[in-house]
C-alpha cells in the first residue's frame, strides 16, 4: 500500500492527491479552475469541493474565463439555484469578478501562468515537512500573491487560499516527506 500525505484518506482525496496536488500546472483554464474552487473553499472543506467539481465544470462554462467574465444577473440567479454547487452569492460573484481579472493579467502578462508563477521564479519550491501538521497555512510569498491579487480587485485570494493555490498548482510542493509523491 502506497504512503500518502495524511490528508488524502479517501475518495475524491486519494485520487485528486495521487493525480493532481502538488503537480506544477501551466495551462491557463487549469489555472482558472484552481483558482474559483480554492475560493468557493473558504469555511468548507476540500473534500465538499472536489465532490462537487462536475457541478462547477458545469456551472462555470468548463471553467472558460472569456465566457464566465460575461455572465450576467440572470446567470448569478440560475447559480443560486443550483445544488450541483456552493450557492453563495458572495463566491459567486467572486468568481465572475475574477474572470474579468484573469483576463486582463492575461493581457498584460501574456498568461495567468506567466504572472503567477512569476511569485516562485518560474520554479517550484519544495518542501521538506514530515507531517502534515508542520505544513503552513501560509507564506511570505503566498502574502505577496494575495496583496497583489487585492490590489488587482480580486476576491477570496487572502494568504490561505493563495497559498492552498499554489499547493493545488504545485507552485510549492508540500507532499510530506513519508508521501510516495514527495520525490516526483
Amino acid at each position: 500500500m502506497k504512503k500518502r500525505c495524511e490528508w488524502a484518506k479517501d475518495e475524491p482525496n486519494t485520487t485528486y492527491h495521487d493525480e493532481e496536488w502538488g503537480t506544477p500546472q501551466h495551462d491557463d483554464q487549469k489555472l482558472f479552475e484552481f483558482l474559483i474552487l480554492e475560493g468557493a473553499q473558504a469555511g468548507l472543506s476540500w473534500t465538499t469541493i472536489l465532490k462537487r467539481r462536475e457541478g462547477y465544470r458545469k456551472a462555470f462554462s468548463d471553467f472558460d474565463a472569456a465566457k464566465v467574465s460575461k455572465y450576467t444577473q440572470k446567470h448569478v440567479s440560475n447559480l443560486l439555484r443550483d445544488e450541483s454547487i456552493i450557492r453563495n452569492k458572495l463566491k459567486i460573484n467572486s468568481a465572475i469578478n475574477n474572470a474579468k481579472l484573469f483576463l486582463q493579467i492575461q493581457k498584460e502578462f501574456g498568461s495567468f501562468d506567466e504572472y503567477i508563477w512569476g511569485f516562485v521564479n518560474y520554479k517550484p519550491i519544495k518542501n521538506k515537512f514530515k507531517k502534515h501538521s508542520d505544513l503552513p497555512s501560509t507564506s511570505e510569498i503566498s502574502e505577496k500573491l494575495s496583496q497583489d491579487l487585492k490590489k488587482r480587485g480580486f476576491n477570496f485570494v487572502g494568504p490561505t487560499i493563495c497559498y492552498a493555490l499554489m499547493q493545488a498548482i504545485g507552485m510549492v510542493n508540500d507532499h510530506t516527506s513519508e508521501c510516495f509523491l514527495y520525490g516526483k
